[in-house]
């Protein structure tokens, strides 16, 4: 475990940096229209027949109200019509990239959203027939589902157990009554202790919870009230996110009051308290945001330095393809990434006109999938030997030493080292990883707007 220690007012002018969150490398602000669905279509057919497993991501851009924190790709709908058109155009998607790929071997499944499980029970049966058909899943396949606690009954925890869900992220964020009238999103203790029991009831045992802080209203006292709740429902695994506040990117959040907002110095003391709870509660820190039970895959993965990153976070996944299905969802696979139309609309045409939805995307060239081992290194590690790395992609290590000189006023302080070989970060690891990581990024600074560091 890397030392905390209390904000000073060089660790805070760090904390204000503004930087990618690295789900990706090369960053999603350099995607570009030069990657179409001709292109995409290639990359799955050089796929085609390889014996390697494929993770599938389905995107699934409802939910029944928008909450004000939210940085998602969703909208707000009531009625099923909207929903059942989508699904429908969903099946078709699974039909045309099935084509391409042919029937490759899955390893893992994840539903995110928006609110997957807004889909009707028999939508849901319809879509996982056609994956079974068009694809060869594994027996042992993770299936995991975000859901919103407010939207799970008994019977929909016993549903999606039979559609093979293995895995369930609930979306707590907070327990704090005027935090939660804050955002928008009201949900006592009794509906998320009750999503709780509805999944384990069901057979779904592996359960995430996401909190968050930084939060409008938010106080230290009630990120210890909320993470002493949670600790006490016991999921497998915690994500702890800072809210991201980017109302130039998502205009519901322009309802947030900026003047509501935890500063700098406070969003360290509510993520430092949040996180010394956890580890306290018997969680093993991973990475930047997460923390899982020492028998959880996640903690395994990391002790054995298997743990990947990719757009849903840290995850055991190490498929070379993530395949994403529905509007904005972003494939990955060995050649570059390739994003579906954002908009449900413009997906929708695509899908309907026979042919991939693929609206912009980013080749993989020159050192970009060396430095993006890189930033995955610090990030779910803090360290990384880049000499090794560089060896690996066929490189010198000077490519990557200019990065240090970014680096200096950590080095000099000591909370980053560098023997020549291997760098890490040994003190307020979480709270400057994101900013170390920034130095090995070589489009940095060329477009894009991003959240602050913590």
């Amino acid at each position: 475990m890397t030392r905390h220690v209390s904000p000073s007012a060089a660790l805070l002018d760090h904390a204000r940096r503004m930087v990618p969150r690295y789900t990706s490398y090369p960053t999603a602000p350099h995607f570009s229209a030069e990657v179409t669905h001709e292109t995409y279509g290639g990359w799955l057919d050089r796929l085609s027949g390889s014996t390697a497993p494929v993770s599938l991501y389905l995107h699934v851009p409802f939910c029944r109200s928008i909450c004000s924190y939210c940085g998602c790709t969703t909208k707000a709908v009531r009625r099923e019509e909207p929903v059942r058109a989508y699904a429908a155009d969903l099946r078709r998607e699974i039909d045309l990239v099935a084509a391409r790929l042919g029937p490759a071997a899955v390893s893992h499944l994840h539903w995110g959203g928006g609110t997957p499980n807004a889909l009707p029970a028999d939508c849901l049966d319809a879509l996982m027939g056609d994956l079974h058909r068009r694809f060869r899943i594994a027996a042992d396949a993770e299936h995991a589902i975000e859901l919103d606690p407010r939207h799970l009954t008994a019977d929909g925890a016993r549903h999606l157990a039979s559609i093979g869900i293995t895995r369930a992220s609930l979306g707590v964020q907070t327990l704090d009554d005027a935090v939660q009238a804050a955002i928008g999103r009201v949900q006592p203790l009794e509906v998320v202790a009750g999503g709780f029991a509805a999944l384990r009831a069901a057979g779904i045992a592996a359960i995430n919870a996401d909190l968050m802080y930084g939060l409008p209203r938010q106080t230290l006292h009630s990120i210890e009230a909320t993470v002493a709740e949670v600790v006490r429902l016991a999921p497998n695994r915690i994500s702890l996110f800072g809210y991201a506040h980017v109302p130039w990117m998502k205009s519901h959040q322009k309802l947030v009051s900026e003047a509501e907002l935890p500063g700098a110095p406070e969003r360290i003391r509510q993520a430092a308290l949040a996180r010394d709870m956890l580890v306290a509660g018997g969680y093993l820190e991973i990475g930047i945001d997460h923390f899982a039970l020492p028998d959880d895959s996640m903690a395994r993965a990391r002790q054995a330095r298997d743990l990947h990153r990719n757009f849903q976070g840290y995850t055991t996944d190490g498929a070379d393809a993530l395949i994403g299905l529905g509007a904005s969802s972003i494939s990955r696979t060995p050649f570059g990434y390739a994003q579906n139309a954002p908009d449900a609309a413009g997906w929708r045409r695509a899908i309907e006109a026979g042919h991939l939805a693929t609206a912009k995307g980013r080749a993989f060239a020159g050192e970009d999938r060396m430095r993006a081992d890189v930033i995955a290194q610090i990030l779910c590690y803090f360290d990384v030997d880049l000499s090794k790395t560089a060896e690996r992609y066929g490189f010198s290590v000077d490519v990557l030493l200019p990065g240090l000189a970014d680096l200096s006023p950590f080095l000099d302080a000591g909370w980053v080292t560098f023997d020549g070989r291997c760098l890490a970060l040994v003190t307020h690891a979480q709270d400057v990883a994101r900013v170390v990581a920034s130095a090995f990024d070589a489009y940095l600074g060329q477009g894009g707007r991003h959240s602050v560091a913590v």
